[in-house]
């Protein structure tokens, strides 16, 4: 469980702390804290309890701007304010010293025209656009000044950049432009969503959630762990994965992702994006055992690996 983080979104909280966090935990993803005091408190914290902390962009919650950083967007201001905002963000987060900030990416997301993307979460209009409104070749050319820029910053200000797969159409996922710059710039690394990859592979019929997950789990450094059950409707969004949950019932194959997780790269970090509340202390530890077993499992029984 050493590999285990929670997430803290909207601000600290204790109770939430108290019940998701356990002492070998690795440490707190931190989103979105109205002021300075929460921020204080997240500090105090990591000091106090000796866990890390990572932010998922931002760090301050700014209901003026959109949470999300529009820095493949086609407008050339907008691309501009994006990395303004950041580098405002990054300026801030000194003193916290995360080990990571995370970013969405593609951002605005850009939508496949084959697909109903109307069942798709985005808080507000300017967060996708279509393929129309950007050209392949001008997606790679802005996601290499991305990479270059972002590499340069975590070297900057000591953190690893970390961009989590939003929606997805078929530029990401049928090249490999991606790929070769997550090879070029190996200090970036992924986090992959299981929630969102799953709801991508119920409603479009051109992705497939388990070949991307063997294609990019490698360049992963961070797992968003939670279930979503999907039948007529969604529901039960950013539930806790627990081992009864049937896919049979249309629930996300949870264990299916872990073990190609385990597989392609077993030291990614899992943070459980999940509801607590939804579920029992009891049944919030049996989620978290399942989870390990499943990771772990092979290494501790491996005769290679005696006495692991």
């Amino acid at each position: 469980m050493q590999q285990f983080m929670i997430g803290q979104y909207g601000g600290f909280d204790y109770g939430k702390f108290h019940k998701d966090f356990k002492a070998e935990f690795y440490g707190i993803e931190a989103c979105s804290f109205p002021s300075d005091e929460d921020c204080q408190t997240l500090i105090e914290a990591a000091q106090k309890h000796r866990f890390h902390t990572g932010v998922h962009y931002p760090l301050r919650a700014n209901p003026a701007r959109l949470r999300d950083a529009l820095f493949l967007s086609p407008d050339d201001y907008e691309r501009s304010e994006a990395f303004q905002q950041i580098q405002e963000e990054l300026d801030y987060m000194v003193r916290l010293q995360p080990g990571y900030v995370l970013f969405h990416y593609p951002k605005p997301v850009i939508l496949d025209s084959r697909v109903d993307w109307s069942t798709w979460r985005f808080a507000d209009r300017r967060e996708y656009i279509h393929e129309v409104d950007l050209s392949l070749n001008e997606l790679i050319q802005h996601s290499k000044y991305l990479f270059e820029w972002l590499s340069r910053k975590g070297r900057e200000y000591r953190f690893q950049p970390i961009l989590e797969f939003d929606g997805l159409n078929s530029y990401v996922y049928q090249h490999d432009f991606l790929e070769q710059l997550l090879i070029t710039y190996p200090d970036i690394k992924l986090c992959l969503d299981t929630g969102r990859l799953y709801q991508q592979d119920k409603l479009d019929p051109n992705f497939d959630a388990r070949a991307l997950l063997r294609k990019y789990t490698k360049y992963a450094a961070l797992i968003h762990l939670s279930n979503v059950q999907i039948n007529e409707t969604i529901q039960h969004g950013h539930y806790p994965v627990l081992p009864e949950l049937s896919p049979g019932e249309g629930w996300a194959p949870i264990e299916d992702y872990l073990c190609i997780i385990r597989e392609e790269n077993s030291e990614a970090k899992i943070m459980f994006e999940h509801r607590s509340d939804l579920i029992s202390a009891q049944d919030l530890n049996r989620c978290y055992a399942w989870v390990d077993h499943i990771l772990n499992r092979v290494h501790k029984n491996s005769p290679a690996s005696p006495g692991r």
